[in-house]
């Protein structure tokens, strides 16, 4: 099964949280999983902000961001190309979605996701 993980549901795989069951569940069931581009820098985001807010330590964010380059070594990328961009802003007119989301949105329809 292909599955696409945005940015919450794909740091719930390392950062343990309401869902993260869920999250391991759907990776022990996918044959491919999938990512938008912009889920990495996202997530290098909001792992930046815990440890300036001291919320983590560096070697926890050393741990965490290691871990999760070797997790998208076998994960599609799905860069932003005319074709998602276009669907991204086919979502924003037809729906009430903030900009990235609709970026996620745009990639799993496009990498044709069926989780």
């Amino acid at each position: 099964m292909r599955v696409f993980f945005d940015t919450s549901a794909f740091a719930k795989r390392f950062i343990a949280e309401a869902g993260s069951e869920q999250a391991d569940n759907m990776t022990q069931k996918a044959t491919e999983m999938g990512l938008s581009v912009i889920c990495f820098p996202e997530l290098m985001s909001a792992l930046n902000r815990k440890l300036r807010e001291k919320l983590i330590t560096q070697e926890i964010y050393w741990d965490l961001k290691r871990n999760i380059l070797k997790d998208i070594e076998d994960t599609d990328i799905i860069n932003l190309t005319p074709s998602v961009l276009n669907k991204t802003t086919e979502l924003l007119e037809n729906n009430d979605l903030l900009s990235l989301d609709a970026m996620h949105l745009a990639c799993a329809i496009e990498w044709k996701a069926e989780l």
